[in-house]
């Protein structure tokens, strides 16, 4: 069976093992699905109450805790968070796909579980050697907004929006400390951080403190900032790192990607290049023990309407997708992993 819905094509295959099928439909269900039709205008809905910053049951990750951010690729060792110099604020992906209210409640218990166990434990957990990670719950848009936009969908981005942005402000005043950071989202996370980095990072004193950014998964690009610009290399700081991934080849349709910028999770750099670089050095789908060393190529494609990131694979799950978008930190996990170490490393060095 082929599911095909905006930008995200599922193949699940009956010949398949029961857990992949099993785990193939659920990234279709949290990811592709257009919502049921919303039951109010957004101005006319009753919304959830907005969560409290200063309770930490209404952040998934946090320092000096055990959370789903802890866990560890096999064979590694846990650091420490006071041994770490460095924070992460991380904003996890929609994973609200199916609702009659234009935003999720904080409250939704299972909604939380979801978002625990799938993208802070697979993304989230990738700053953890390096960084305090902190990540906090807010009331994401229904996944609808992006397929279907409309005044409505505007609004309610904007209201997830204002949730994280109060979260990142609590942040500040009360958890840095002057420390430095990383910025990191993916898909709606990346819409809210792009704007993070335009209100709070771009032309402030904050930039110099910001070790860099890690946007990943929609269009970020140089017209929404005066001076951030992309990370040149593997070293650079007080820049953002964008990308998003294709398999090779493939040029996608829609407005998703008119204008975007990606780089090369493997090689640093945002040139363009015949053919594909690596392998890569590990990528992870569904669990963090089972590592697939070497699996992943990739190259930067300019197309006429942005520059992707086409994607070769041998993780079995993704060798077949068009597009690559639930995977955007997992093909490229180790990478990551090792490039934020580095960067922080180049950081103190500067």
């Amino acid at each position: 069976m082929v599911f095909q819905r905006g930008l995200c094509p599922i193949i699940v295959r009956f010949s398949q093992p029961p857990y992949m099928r099993l785990f193939l439909l659920f990234m279709l269900m949290s990811t592709c699905l257009t919502a049921m039709a919303q039951r109010t205008t957004f101005r006319d809905e009753v919304h959830a109450p907005a969560p409290d910053y200063t309770d930490k049951a209404n952040w998934s990750a946090l320092p000096f805790r055990t959370d789903a951010a802890d866990h560890l690729p096999k064979s590694e060792v846990w650091v420490n968070d006071s041994l770490k110099e460095v924070d992460v604020f991380y904003v996890y992906p929609t994973l609200y796909s199916r609702g009659s209210r234009w935003n999720a409640d904080v409250r939704w218990k299972k909604l939380n579980r979801k978002i625990d166990n799938w993208p802070v434990r697979m993304q989230a957990s990738v700053f953890n050697a390096s960084c305090r990670v902190y990540a906090p719950r807010y009331r994401q848009a229904v996944v609808s907004v992006f397929y279907s936009p409309s005044d409505d969908g505007d609004l309610a981005l904007d209201f997830a929006y204002q949730d994280v942005r109060r979260a990142f402000l609590y942040y500040l005043e009360h958890y840095n400390q002057g420390r430095p950071f990383i910025i990191a989202g993916h898909s709606q996370g990346t819409a809210h951080t792009r704007r993070l980095l335009a209100e709070f990072i771009d032309t402030t004193q904050l930039r110099q403190r910001m070790v860099a950014a890690y946007v990943i998964g929609l269009r970020v690009s140089t017209d929404m900032y005066q001076v951030l610009r992309p990370c040149p290399d593997a070293t650079a700081t007080n820049c953002y790192i964008t990308w998003m991934c294709y398999r090779e080849g493939h040029i996608p349709t829609g407005q998703f990607h008119i204008g975007a910028e990606s780089i090369n999770p493997i090689t640093w750099r945002p040139d363009t290049t015949a053919t594909l670089q690596g392998p890569g050095m590990g990528s992870v789908v569904m669990s963090l023990g089972n590592v697939w060393p070497g699996a992943t190529r990739a190259r930067t494609v300019q197309t006429p309407d942005g520059r992707l990131l086409w994607v070769g694979t041998k993780a079995p799950w993704f060798r077949n997708w068009d597009n690559l978008h639930v995977a955007d930190y997992g093909l490229f996990y180790m990478d990551i992993r090792a490039n934020v170490k580095e960067r922080v490393a180049a950081y103190w060095r500067r």
